[in-house]
């Protein structure tokens, strides 16, 4: 049946909605008709941006604070939604954060809360959400991974395995479901300039600038090859090279490269 149309009772659910590319995602849903679920943990940051929403587009923009680390708060976002009156046709699973530095020195505690946010709470929203649009043959889901999920990165060994879970997860259940008129689409950004990177000195601030996106133009790409079902979406032809190259140099040629560029200085 194609990408969701807007209705009245239906909402596009976007988590990690509070800054960067999740937030961009519920703008340009918004302009498109669609109501916007935002979910967060900064609750003050959610009602700001639904009443910029709400005011700005004319759509139906709600708040829904949870955190996402938290089963139980997990399990009780869909009863919330329905609630409220609404049925998710769009989910885009983004929260998010970003470990880095060696990973025999990080800390344990981030690093599970990585697994948890990253893959549990996707494979729990999507697992909970897409049975409805399977069946009634209409939906999308979106999982934002990223180029650091296309190949392992030392001291970012957490972050880019967690986000290779997500690709994996998306290109799978993508194959699944595309029979039954539901699009899934996994988008690959490379670094893009948001907060995740800034108040932590990650491996990732040594990518050159030039190969830096604005949240903006990554999720009008990634909503553009969503609504198209694309299965894969990168972002510009310079990540795209990175993406094949990646792909395909084997790992006793690339890691030792990207161990290098991305060690620690000192």
């Amino acid at each position: 049946m194609g990408f969701p149309v807007a209705s009245r009772d239906g909402t596009a659910l976007v988590t990690g909605a509070s800054s960067g590319i999740g937030a961009e995602f519920a703008r340009q849903l918004a302009q498109a008709g669609h109501g916007i679920a935002l979910v967060a943990r900064r609750e003050e940051r959610l009602q700001e941006l639904a009443g910029e929403l709400r005011s700005g587009f004319g759509v139906r923009a709600e708040a829904f604070p949870c955190d996402l680390t938290d089963a139980d708060a997990r399990a009780a976002l869909p009863g919330r939604l329905a609630d409220a009156g609404l049925r998710v046709d769009v989910l885009v699973n983004n929260a998010g954060f970003a470990t880095g530095g060696p990973f025999h020195e990080s800390e344990l505690d981030a690093e599970l809360r990585q697994v948890r946010l990253l893959c549990e709470a996707t494979v729990d929203l999507t697992r909970r959400f897409l049975p409805t649009m399977v069946e009634r043959r209409h939906g999308a889901v979106v999982i934002v991974a990223s180029t650091a999920g296309i190949q392992p990165l030392p001291h970012s060994a957490g972050y880019s395995a967690a986000k290779a879970h997500a690709l994996a997860l998306a290109e799978a259940v993508h194959q699944e479901v595309r029979r039954h008129g539901v699009h899934v689409t996994a988008l690959c950004p490379p670094p893009v300039r948001t907060e995740l990177f800034e108040k932590t000195d990650h491996p990732v601030e040594r990518v050159p600038r030039v190969a830096w996106l604005d949240a903006d133009e990554v999720v009008r790409i990634g909503l553009d090859g969503a609504r198209r079902n694309k299965r894969v979406v990168v972002p510009k032809p310079l990540a795209r090279i990175q993406a094949l190259i990646s792909r395909h140099v084997p790992h006793g040629v690339g890691l030792p490269l990207v161990e290098r560029a991305f060690r620690p200085h000192g």
